[in-house]
């Protein structure tokens, strides 16, 4: 018998018992996730409930400059990982508000996911072509605690379609990818979503060549299923 735990505060279900019973083969969303972005109100208070339900202590990323924001990484498989998205108390406040509504957020929330992606200038385009509007590709970087410096290009966080449920896109060209060294010991194993309008969201999926199921609910939002040492745990 299967058993959860539901932590409505933090977005989290803790399921327990029989989930290998129900394995599948990972949808095309899994495999081309880059990351998973969770956002949380405060970071080192992101960490903590994180490390609780996935007995798992996120590694640290590193600042944003300009942004205001800092992260902490969980690897999710090979290539992908979670990140934890927060304020920075050591950054004065950016001049525009934080990207994924970090300054009003109530709650921790799953609020957006990145999908790998090269050639994001031509795939924009191609996008644009089909009526798919993915924002300016522009780029990043932050120093790893160890000095090392990533930089990536991606469409715009900012450009936020089906309420989060959609992707936005990232390369990370010769930058290692951060998944390398963050917190090991969990692995994505599925990824699905809710919204007002599933059939929409579906059709705007596959014109950017993905698949995930989509169910019908009266807000949009994205859930991943995560195999962890405690567990089975469903973010939310």
């Amino acid at each position: 018998m299967r058993t959860a735990l539901v932590l409505a505060a933090a977005g989290i279900v803790c399921l327990m018992g029989a989930a290998g019973a129900q394995e599948k083969a990972p949808a095309e969303a899994v495999r081309r996730v880059d990351h998973l972005v969770y956002a949380v109100p405060d970071l080192s208070g992101g960490i903590e409930s994180v490390e609780k339900l996935l007995g798992i202590r996120a590694t640290p990323g590193g600042q944003h400059p300009g942004a205001g924001t800092r992260n902490a990484l969980l690897a999710l498989g090979p290539s992908s990982y979670l990140e934890i998205i927060g304020p920075d108390p050591e950054q004065p406040a950016p001049r525009d508000p934080r990207r994924f509504g970090i300054d009003t957020l109530a709650a921790p929330r799953l609020v957006a996911w990145a999908a790998r992606e090269s050639d994001l200038d031509r795939f924009a385009a191609d996008a644009a072509a089909r009526g798919v509007k993915l924002g300016p590709v522009g780029g990043g970087s932050r120093k790893r605690p160890d000095g090392v410096l990533l930089s990536w290009r991606f469409t715009s966080p900012s450009t936020v379609l089906a309420g989060g449920v959609v992707p936005f896109f990232i390369d990370w060209g010769s930058s290692p990818h951060p998944s390398r060294t963050a917190a090991p010991g969990a692995t994505l194993v599925a990824l699905r979503a809710e919204h007002p309008d599933p059939g929409s969201v579906v059709d705007l999926l596959r014109s950017l060549g993905l698949t995930m199921p989509v169910v019908k609910a009266a807000a949009p939002a994205l859930i991943a299923e995560i195999d962890c040492p405690k567990g089975r745990v469903v973010l939310r």
